[in-house]
């Protein structure tokens, strides 16, 4: 099939790729001409483990392209995904005002049947306004066209979205019409399996899956992280709690873990969208307002208790192992890094700070008073204290011999639970992690 993504940002560029690695002839459009331009040559803006390859393999194929050009790109395709961001306004209600314009686009361009795919986040009744949208630019132009509008949400994680892609767990699609339904069955045949279904729905029920998913998972963190902090004031242990919780089949293990908050471009920008978007319906949001406050709560939780080891932070010089929001990406929107670190600056400490793969976007958003380190153990050579805020793989078993070397006081903040404390502390170093 001809696909059009509007939008090569994550989401685009990531399901733009991958559709056009099962065959289809893919076209992702942006408005950013740079951007395309470093596209067409293989050269992607973000950190996703197996992406690349995709990208270099689709483009020599003559399967994948990028362009600015919106009207023929339009005309030519037979399904149009609409990827653009939704972020957060003051009040955290999602800004639509991307996904409207690719909609008056649409309208503008047609000139055959078309279906039109919402695969940003948006909130319930966007397909809805969408068709509107795209009916009132064909009434303009006198055009009786057919088309069906889709709400077709991506479930990708950052660090494993081609995977996620590729081998999903749902496939969601609320659609209105048998001729969208069919058309994309046959679109989605290839990555479905008999226990990975497609769920077709309508279109709100599809929309809405999106917010509750991501909020669901969002309240388990939150709820451990409440926990977390019971556990240390009783001296119980997190990392124990969670473990037997998760045995029991009707919890499982997953998303059970205590640390330093969620960060990301989904869950903060979901959670604080859905409370918004039940308040405007006259409905309460304490349970995600507070889920909410409890993650912003927990992102400030490392510095206090690095003040207990060292009270004054004047002129210390602290490492940071992390600065991704989680690792295997390069993503650092919401990261618990950027909080702790600006704590660290206020209390005029001195900042080194490593990340095997965010540097670049940290240098460009700390410009100030942080030292990025080239390794982990550049980082913490000379330092006061080390916090950890990302559990990169790499961190999970370091030479502490060389550490305790390098270090001028042994202080551990993990901030990820990554170690026992009976072993770190039997090292010779000062530890404290979340919850234990």
């Amino acid at each position: 099939m001809k696909l059009l993504c509007i939008g090569s940002g994550y989401v685009g560029l990531v399901s733009g790729t991958c559709f056009a690695d099962l065959g289809n002839d893919v076209t992702c459009l942006d408005i950013d001409e740079k951007k395309v331009e470093s596209l067409s040559k293989g050269i992607i803006p973000i950190y996703e483990p197996g992406l690349k390859e995709l990208v270099d393999r689709n483009l020599k194929l003559g399967r994948l392209r990028f362009t600015t050009d919106s009207e023929k790109v339009i005309k030519e395709c037979d399904v149009i995904f609409i990827c653009v961001g939704t972020p957060p306004k003051a009040n955290g209600e999602a800004d639509m005002s991307f996904v409207y314009g690719a909609a008056e686009n649409i309208g503008k361009f047609m000139d055959s049947y078309k279906i039109i795919a919402d695969k940003s986040t948006v909130p319930v009744g966007t397909a809805e306004k969408v068709r509107k949208i795209i009916s009132e630019e064909l009434i303009k132009r006198k055009k009786n066209i057919e088309f069906d509008v889709v709400s077709n949400p991506e479930f990708l994680r950052e660090g494993a979205a081609v995977k996620d892609f590729q081998n999903p767990d749902r496939i969601i699609l609320g659609v209105s019409s048998e001729r969208a339904r069919e058309i994309l069955a046959k679109l989605y045949k290839p990555v479905t399996r008999a226990d990975k279904p497609i769920l077709f729905t309508t279109q709100k029920n599809a929309e809405l899956i999106k917010y509750a998913s991501n909020a669901m998972l969002a309240t388990r963190i939150s709820f451990m992280n409440e926990f977390s902090q019971l556990c240390e004031e009783i001296g119980a242990d997190i990392k124990v709690v969670a473990r037997g919780m998760g045995l029991d089949n009707r919890i499982g293990s997953r998303f059970l873990q205590a640390g330093c908050g969620y960060g990301g471009s989904c869950f903060p920008k979901d959670v604080k969208a859905l409370a918004q978007m039940l308040e405007q319906h006259g409905l309460t949001s304490n349970l995600m307002r507070t889920v909410d406050y409890i993650n912003e709560r927990q992102k400030r939780s490392l510095v206090p208790k690095l003040k207990k080891f060292l009270p004054k932070l004047e002129g210390k010089t602290i490492a940071i192992w992390g600065v991704a929001f989680k690792p295997r990406t390069d993503d650092i929107r919401e990261a618990p890094s950027l909080v702790v670190i600006d704590q660290l600056l206020k209390e005029d400490a001195l900042i080194k700070a490593y990340d095997p793969e965010a540097l670049e976007n940290a240098k460009n958003n700390l410009k100030k008073g942080v030292f990025f380190a080239s390794n982990a153990y550049e980082a913490v050579e000379g330092a006061d204290a080390l916090i950890i805020c990302t559990e990169w793989d790499e961190f999970r078993e370091p030479d502490f011999e060389r550490m305790k070397k390098l270090m001028k006081q042994h202080i551990i903040i993990d901030g990820r639970n990554l170690y026992e404390p009976e072993d770190i502390e039997k090292l010779g170093f000062k530890y404290k992690g979340v919850g234990r």
